[in-house]
């Protein structure tokens, strides 16, 4: 119903609907009607957050990969990480595999709430990488107003995974640390390794290999490492930390 729901309000494209899907199945397979909740605040939060003032976002998307509708390739990214903790959380019913979950969740959101809401920042974002301004939507920027979002968005998965498993104020914190480290980890893989092309048509740096009908113009990174794929390592990341913490504390 909410894969449909995303689809008719255009947050999902068809592809992304059925993704949805599957990870939600995959998700109440393990993590349970409470991990779905936790997948659904996420899902919800940045549909509505991408929805939010998108007018003014307009411009931003010509330097990103993908716009605000999410197809299967970006589901996969910022659910599948979950998801696979939550198919572990199946097999080995270890509940070290929920925490991690809930990680990979907090991490999704932490890094969505950063870049829907820091692109809104009235000034604009310093680069990681040259520690000089840089133009809204550059992966490996960032600014006041998304770290703070970043906080705020991991923080609200935390507390949700802490009331719906009845988790200690301990795992709680974890949760929320590994979640915010994966928002951290992703704008650091966005300034250092992640693609960046130039149009030839039109001279604009963009995350698209695409532009103006034409092949852009490698001029940084790794081919592979596109954003949906910095995403999905970014959740991989936190939830493998949560899961290295906890195993061998």
């Amino acid at each position: 119903m909410a894969s449909w729901a995303g689809w008719k309000l255009k947050s999902l494209t068809k592809s992304g609907a059925l993704a949805a899907v599957a990870t939600g199945f995959a998700t109440l397979a393990g993590a349970g009607p409470k991990g779905l909740v936790l997948l659904g605040a996420f899902f919800a939060t940045s549909s509505l957050w991408s929805k939010f003032k998108e007018v003014k976002k307009a411009s931003i998307e010509e330097k990103l990969a993908k716009g605000s509708r999410r197809d299967w390739r970006q589901v996969a990214a910022n659910g599948g990480p979950g998801a696979l903790c939550s198919l572990l959380f199946l097999v080995t019913s270890d509940p070290i595999w929920i925490i991690c979950f809930a990680s990979a969740i907090a991490s999704a959101n932490s890094d969505t709430w950063a870049s829907e809401i820091g692109s809104l920042s009235r000034r604009e974002p310093v680069s990681i990488l040259s520690l000089k301004r840089a133009e809204r939507g550059t992966s490996g920027a960032v600014s006041s107003l998304g770290t703070l979002a970043a906080i705020f968005g991991s923080a609200l998965i935390s507390i949700l995974a802490v009331f719906l498993y009845k988790l200690s104020p301990a795992y709680g914190m974890i949760i929320f640390l590994f979640g915010f480290i994966g928002n951290v980890l992703d704008t650091v893989m966005g300034a250092f390794f992640q693609a960046l092309y130039r149009c030839k048509e039109c001279g604009l740096e963009t995350e698209k290999a695409v532009h103006c009908g034409e092949r852009t113009i490698k001029i940084k990174g790794n081919a592979v490492l596109d954003n949906d794929m910095v995403n999905f390592l970014s959740g991989l990341m936190a939830a493998w930390g949560t899961f290295i913490l906890l195993a061998f504390k």
